[in-house]
């Protein structure tokens, strides 16, 4: 085991020698963590796109819309009653993200925006 640093008990270490809540290499999982001034887009199935990171989000007029967390869901399915944030309406109104499986969209179904 490489040579711990003595405020980290080694106990707590990980597999190749990162600490536990070490923001570097890769998560216990073996996936890849972001940077933290990196910016993830993630497409739900059949959900919301997350982003997390340091995006900046603007309205249809370049205002910026305040962000209060570090990992926020846009809505997709076009139901939702906060937007631009899910609220989980994609759950009810049988929107599909038209993933690669033959499925449509909500919009392309008339149900969503």
């Amino acid at each position: 085991m490489p040579d711990v640093p003595r405020d980290v008990d080694p106990r707590r270490r990980l597999a190749g020698g990162a600490a536990r809540g070490d923001r570097g290499g890769a998560a216990v999982t073996g996936q890849p963590r972001a940077r933290a001034e990196e910016v993830v887009v993630t497409a739900c199935p059949d959900g919301p796109l997350l982003v997390r990171g340091p995006a900046r989000l603007v309205d249809q007029e370049g205002n910026e819309i305040e962000r209060h967390r570090a990992t926020v869901a846009l809505c997709r399915c076009g139901g939702t009653a906060i937007p631009p944030w899910c609220d989980g309406t994609h759950k009810v109104n049988g929107y599909r993200s038209g993933d690669d499986d033959g499925r449509s969209t909500a919009s392309e179904a008339g149900t969503g925006a």
